[in-house]
């Protein structure tokens, strides 16, 4: 038996769960394909109101898509302390040469070819919660 937490989550604004999302490099890319959640890891930068994502995912499966998911965090153990943003939004693959090397560059991928793709969200809806412990209530 485990004794009862006494953790909370706390919900913070968007501009805050942008600078969250700042502070870091990576996170998941989550979009349905036939009908179930696909998750992928990815890479991110956000530039000039945008969230540029590089993905190991084919450029197709995410051609057509309104919106995409993008949810990164930084969770500490053992407590749990740390916080989650999640950002939704219209999205487009990047397909402009230039700038897709400029990602390229700045990016590190995990996979090169066809399973290496560059999208860009422009956040609608931003979500984020910090996670605290006793101490920093």
């Amino acid at each position: 038996m485990t004794a009862p937490t006494t953790r909370r989550m706390a919900e913070v604004s968007a501009a805050e769960a942008l600078w969250l999302l700042e502070s870091t490099g990576q996170g998941r890319l989550v979009h349905f394909q036939r009908g179930s959640a696909v998750v992928r890891p990815a890479v991110h930068v956000l530039q000039y109101g945008h969230l540029i994502v590089r993905t190991p995912t084919q450029e197709a499966a995410l051609a057509d898509r309104v919106a995409l998911t993008y949810q990164a965090d930084e969770i500490k153990g053992p407590g749990g302390t740390g916080w989650t943003v999640t950002v939704t939004g219209p999205a487009e693959v990047v397909t402009d040469t230039d700038e897709a090397a400029h990602y390229r560059r700045t990016l590190p991928g995990w996979t090169h070819g066809p399973h290496d793709t560059l999208v860009r969200i422009r956040p609608q809806a931003v979500n984020g919660f910090r996670f605290l412990s006793p101490e920093t209530m």
